[in-house]
């Protein structure tokens, strides 16, 4: 039988993180860390080529996400899930440790994306784990009849912003990103961000930033123009709950992922059997442990661990906020 599976988080270096994602290095949950790199993403379970997440307990251990779906499929993922992606893992998990404003972006949906890149297109959704004071974030056209034409020209005008909504966060906030969003995360944020396996981002302004030597990251500004969906309507990507102790609370549902949060204080047993997919638990804020039959596993802030499609149940305890995620 599996058992609760946990992954080496991998750090990625971006010139708007910060060191927040440090204290994964310090307690040997990363390797090949520097103290002085501005980390922005800590990839928790990954399956983008070049960058599949290795096992990190138990006797998996040193083998990667598509190793250990080859053997045990549906056993693993669930057998739907696996009718449908086969041996790519559908979901990339991040921490995003945002200590500078992101680009402004769009990724592309999935006619566009396989057309163009051979890749998923990219869904996504951000949980803000901690917000500064002020913090905010760009999400869509602050209205809904922005045009094609009007875009273009206000980016090749230098104004881009303009036509954006701005939106201040807290923690607990939730947004959906539909692929064809427009979107930015801003400065002085930390966020849980769960997407479609896809690394592909179309930046579209960068604030006129440079690196240490003077260069400009590259945009995709034509590229871009056909990915943004120019229909989308903002207020559906803002959403709103009230959550009930030890119980799932519906953050978003999507074709791609579903994602849950459980205001956890105490003990609360979650049965599994009916969802038929792998259960991800990540843990926001707090301490919490995740038991399957004889296996637990702890989990603090930024840590995450699957529980494999055949568990009928798992048993959380602990103080804490978790994310649970599932197809």
């Amino acid at each position: 039988m599996l058992y609760p599976i946990r992954f080496t988080p991998l750090l990625k270096e971006r010139i708007w993180g910060g060191k927040e994602l440090l204290a994964k290095a310090k307690e040997g949950k990363a390797k090949g860390i520097n103290a002085e790199t501005p980390y922005g993403e800590s990839w928790e379970l990954s399956a983008v080529e070049g960058d599949k997440s290795v096992v990190a307990n138990g006797f998996l251990k040193r083998n990667n996400i598509e190793e250990i779906t080859e053997v045990y499929m549906g056993n693993l993922i669930g057998d739907k899930v696996y009718e449908k992606y086969g041996l790519t893992f559908p979901l990339l998990i991040k921490s995003l440790d945002c200590h500078d404003v992101l680009s402004v972006q769009v990724h592309p949906n999935d006619e566009l994306a396989a057309e163009r890149h051979n890749s998923y297109g990219k869904t996504e959704m951000w949980y803000i784990v901690s917000a500064e004071p002020g913090a905010f974030i760009y999400i869509g056209f602050n209205r809904d009849n922005v045009t094609r034409e009007e875009y273009i020209a206000a980016v090749n005008e230098g104004h881009l912003t303009e036509l954006l909504r701005k939106v201040e966060v807290k923690a607990g906030d939730t947004f959906f990103i539909p692929a064809g969003t427009i979107h930015a995360l801003g400065k002085g944020v930390v966020v849980s961000e769960i997407q479609q396996t896809s690394d592909v981002t179309y930046r579209v302004y960068d604030w006129d930033r440079t690196d240490e030597n003077g260069n400009s990251r590259e945009l995709h500004t034509a590229l871009a123009i056909d990915a943004i969906d120019f229909t989308s309507k903002t207020e559906d990507c803002i959403k709103k709950y009230t959550t009930e102790k030890n119980k799932p609370t519906e953050l978003v549902k999507c074709d791609y992922f579903t994602t849950n949060v459980v205001e956890l204080e105490g003990s609360a047993e979650r049965e599994l059997e009916a969802i038929d997919s792998f259960v991800l638990y990540i843990c926001a804020e707090g301490e919490a442990t995740v038991t399957m039959g004889e296996n637990s596993e702890i989990l603090e802030p930024f840590d995450l661990v699957m529980i494999p499609a055949e568990a009928d149940s798992v048993t959380l305890k602990g103080n804490a906020k978790l994310l649970e995620v599932y197809i």
